[in-house]
């Protein structure tokens, strides 16, 4: 069974930094894609920081510049950083794997970030 642990979440003033880590465990297929999403209250979940096998990574345009994504193959792990929040950064973020042979996502239940002062 596949679980998605996050950590890393709290209260952030603004200007600050985060650091949110996601493990994996469970794991027994390739993955194509590991990253983080967020969802503000009564947003969509949209997509903060996504890597890819091979190494490519994206963000989503509001974080662009701010956020730094890394992975630990050896830990199934996935690593985000972001710097200067803002309070629209604030959300529940949520740990994200796609599989590379399978039709189907896997979710954690997420870790609140908010940003306030």
């Amino acid at each position: 069974q596949v679980q998605l642990v996050e950590s890393g979440g709290g209260l952030v003033q603004p200007g600050g930094s985060l650091s949110l880590s996601c493990t994996a465990s469970g794991i027994t297929f390739k993955i194509y894609a590991m990253g983080w999403y967020r969802q503000a209250p009564g947003n969509q979940r949209e997509k903060v920081a996504v890597w890819f096998d091979g190494g490519q990574t994206i963000f989503g345009n509001s974080v662009k510049g701010r956020c730094t994504i890394s992975r630990d193959n050896s830990k199934n792990s996935v690593n985000l950083q972001m710097n200067n929040l803002k309070p629209e950064d604030t959300g529940v973020y949520y740990c994200n794997v796609v599989p590379a042979m399978e039709l189907t996502q896997y979710w954690g239940k997420g870790t609140p970030v908010n940003v306030s002062s």
